[in-house]
């Protein structure tokens, strides 16, 4: 049996018999087995002849393109058999399956596909989830269809989900799924932190760190680098470091033989150092590996639902990572991890990643879903729900394509479902074979998905990648990106039926393809300020002075940052503004402008948020304008009313009579229910209403005193009076308070002189509070109990209040005296 020696040199081996009893009792299963335990490559293979397979495949899911290769190529050594016997892959635009095949090792993608095409999977008796705490978008979607197809068509369909490092309990608790756990034989990782190092400074703080590890240890060296641009500089700045050491470089876009190059072991024997991103983390093998340098952090696109836009973010890596990471150390003996961080800042980062589907443009889902079938998204197995905002922006998005109508997927919608990519690009495929520009949009299909054949420096225009590809096809350029480019260009054109003949040249037709691609990203140049452009969504973005597209006035934007005052932009293309008159709407806007101080009511002709004319509105609609002025009056609050004192005063009487009387029905008038409920109240004072100056003309005192019923209003001037006359004849503003607390009678002491009892409201149930004021309206005392302040304190006040004001009258008994405003003769 080939895989006797496996079962013994590989961890998994002792848990398989666990695995194999699990699956045969449950349709789901957990399998935690740490790095290197086997679990990618040896679970599988073992589970290939179970009795409840029946015949049907097993697909195994991995996350990225080089692991499904690599596993499938292992796997089938271990065999030894061809690949595509047995044991096959499949992915992006490449597959090694024939009739024999018994287990496909495939992206995650690519199992969304089989699924539209079979319901119910009938092929397939078993699919494994691999790395499955990676939680990427596809995965995540595989699963929650998977798990709908076993609980309605198919109960004996298996799921089995494998991971190193996943917090397998929730997942669990959610599948009600048993876990089988696979200790490994792991050894010992010394760990040495070598202190926090600057994100702009990580290519000499690796390089440094390598040179530290060649002196320190032994065994080949794995270097974890954020992103393909840091592994070159770090790789310049090792050069030759030593004749018996080679370097190597590892990452998604490198050429197939030099991925290979350093996965294997040296050919010469020497010492290996591989500078990787974060695609050497989990199942790919790297043989050799004693020594990891971890610099800690890693990039990924970062979807924002506000811009609509994704950009690439570096970020820390999570302990979940990191620990995955450093695992690569221990594999075949005692290993080494060094990481660029301190152990203070270590014990401070996230547990685990944040999932793809609460971060990612969610349109490639949303475009799945439509094509499933599936109305109501709730209802399937998600691990993390797809966020509200994110899939409503996308569904929006696929509605301005004519991919959707009103939620369902329409014709085109079906064609941009055939094409493997993302519905932007598939949309301006088909939209570039309808108008004659195919091979273009297959061009510049094949160059977004790829990386950029050119540097910064060449400018941002696409149109210098479109004829590098060109120069390529005819054999004047060896450009050795435009190879791969060429290669996925020519699968788009296959797709669409065309062949790749030379087209009419129109210096314009990229940008239009580009403009169906992104219309929200179409820009207009701003007056007054060079190489800056307004974009059809409202943002701001900028070229370089130098670029030869700086000073044109209207561009299609394929990439740029997203910055959050101004973008950069890197790939675009000029547009010829008359191509652009389909996509220009009439609209008639009313809206409250506050910097002009009124009402804007005028014509637009606009592409998104460029306005390109506008003319003044003629009768525009008066309901139009009315709830115009109620959003204003929400988004700014009553501020642009008569907000008055005496306004503020009448809510809190109200708001006060409603805490000291809850059964009595009195409405709530703060702020926030007045301007959530203004269109009932204020509506009927709006009309011919047009500028700030008009909504201040409105009594707003008067307006709200009249909302109420004139029972309330009856009984709320009853139990809280605004004023209190006092014995002098002076009517007091009483002051209500907003938490609901006594009000405040503010009087000269001389107007109370024969006032025995201290005033209430709310019917004698509440006091007022009495401050005391001298004859210059100076605080002299506090109370809620003239009484007790007539028959002690006052004496002392009177001493003091005499010596300060001796022309007034300060009587020697305050109950009997006459009560005075002014001055009065003394006795």
């Amino acid at each position: 049996m080939p895989l006797e020696r496996y079962y013994r040199e590989l961890p998994i081996g002792e848990a398989i018999p666990d695995v194999k009893d699990a699956l045969a009792q449950h349709n789901t299963l957990i399998v935690h087995a740490p790095p290197g335990a086997g679990k990618s490559t040896l679970l599988p293979l073992a589970l290939l002849d179970e009795p409840w397979l029946e015949g049907k495949k097993i697909l195994l899911l991995e996350p990225r393109r080089l692991a499904a290769s690599s596993i499938a190529h292992r796997m089938a050594a271990m065999l030894d058999e061809p690949i595509g016997n047995r044991i096959g892959y499949r992915i992006r635009f490449e597959s090694r399956v024939t009739a024999k095949t018994q287990l496909e090792v495939i992206t995650e993608g690519i199992l969304t596909r089989m699924m539209q095409g079979d319901n119910a999977l009938e092929g397939v008796g078993l699919v494994i989830f691999d790395e499955f705490h990676e939680r990427n978008l596809h995965s995540d979607l595989g699963l929650a269809l998977c798990r709908e197809i076993q609980q309605i068509l198919r109960p004996d369909l298996k799921i089995l989900i494998m991971s190193a490092t996943l917090d397998t309990d929730p997942l669990a608790r959610l599948l009600a799924a048993p876990v089988v756990k696979s200790e490994g034989r792991l050894f010992p990782i010394t760990i040495h932190y070598l202190g926090d190092v600057d994100v702009r400074v990580i290519p000499e703080s690796c390089a440094q760190a390598v040179r530290r590890a060649l002196k320190e240890t032994q065994g080949d060296i794995l270097v974890f680098l954020p992103g393909q641009g840091e592994i070159k500089k770090t790789a310049e700045l090792l050069g030759s470091v030593r004749p018996d050491v080679s370097v190597h470089l590892l990452y998604g876009n490198l050429p197939h033989h030099r991925q290979q190059a350093a996965i294997v072991p040296d050919r010469s024997g020497r010492r290996k150092v591989v500078l990787a991103t974060s695609i050497a983390e989990t199942s790919l093998t790297i043989e050799g590996i004693q020594v990891v340098i971890d610099a800690g952090f890693s990039r990924s696109a970062k979807f924002d639902p506000k811009s609509g836009m994704t950009k690439l973010v570096t970020l820390p890596v999570t302990l979940d990572a990191a620990d995955q990471r450093a695992g690569r150390a221990g594999r075949l003996s005692e290993g080494v991890c060094y990481r660029l961080w301190s152990k203070a800042s270590h014990l401070a980062r996230p547990s685990f990643r944040t999932p793809e589907i609460l971060e990612a443009d969610l349109c490639p889902l949303v475009l799945e879903l439509a094509k499933w079938g599936d109305s109501d998204v709730n209802q399937l197995t998600w691990i993390s729900p797809p966020p509200t905002g994110a899939r409503a922006q996308a569904e929006e998005l696929l509605e301005s394509l004519g991919a959707l109508d009103n939620g369902r997927l329409t014709a085109h919608g079906e064609h941009m479902y055939r094409l493997p990519c993302h519905p932007r690009i598939a949309h301006m495929l088909l939209m570039g074979k309808e108008c004659g520009s195919g091979v273009l949009a297959a061009d510049l299909a094949a160059i977004l998905e790829e990386k950029d054949p050119l540097d910064e420096q060449a400018g941002v225009d696409i149109n210098l990648r479109v004829e590098l590809l060109a120069r390529y096809r005819a054999g004047s350029s060896s450009h050795k990106s435009a190879a791969k480019i060429e290669k996925v260009a020519d699968v788009y054109r296959k797709m669409l039926g065309i062949p790749p003949a030379s087209e009419r040249t129109d210096p314009f037709a990229s940008g239009l393809l580009l403009a169906y691609a992104y219309p929200e990203r179409i820009a207009a140049a701003r007056p007054g300020n060079g190489a800056q452009f307004q974009l059809a969504n409202g943002k701001l973005a900028s070229i370089s002075h130098r670029d030869d597209l700086a000073h044109t006035a209207w561009l299609a934007i394929a990439h740029l940052d997203d910055r959050e005052k101004m973008g950069k932009v890197f790939l675009a293309a000029a547009l010829d503004p008359t191509d652009l008159k389909p996509l220009v709407k009439k609209t008639e806007k009313i809206a409250w402008d506050t910097e002009k101080g009124g009402l804007i009511c005028q014509e637009e002709w606009r592409i998104g948020q460029i306005v390109l004319q506008t003319l003044p509105l003629q009768n525009p609609d008066p309901e139009r304008m009315k709830q115009a002025i109620l959003q204003a009056i929400r988004r700014e609050g009553l501020d642009l009313l008569d907000y008055t004192p005496e306004v503020r005063q009448w809510q809190h009487r109200i708001m006060s009579l409603k805490t000291w009387n809850p059964d009595a029905d009195f409405p709530d008038v703060s702020t926030a229910a007045l301007l959530n409920s203004c269109p009932i109240w204020l509506t009927p004072y709006l009309e011919g209403a047009k500028s700030k100056s008009d909504l201040k003309k409105i009594n707003l005192l008067e307006v709200l005193k009249h909302s109420l019923s004139f029972e309330k209003a009856q009984l709320a001037e009853t139990l809280a009076p605004s004023y209190i006359e006092v014995p002098s004849g002076s009517k007091i503003q009483l002051e209500y308070r907003s938490d609901g607390e006594s009000p405040i009678l503010s009087v000269r002491l001389q107007e109370l002189f024969g006032l025995t009892q201290s005033p209430t409201v709310n019917a004698g149930r509440n006091p007022v509070v009495v401050h005391l004021l001298s004859p210059g309206y100076k605080p002299v005392q506090v109370t809620t109990d003239l009484t007790s302040f007539w028959k002690t304190a006052y004496f002392e006040v009177r001493k003091e209040l005499r010596r300060r004001y001796p022309k007034h009258y300060w009587p020697e008994d305050p109950f009997t005296a006459e009560a005075v405003r002014g001055v009065k003769r003394k006795t």
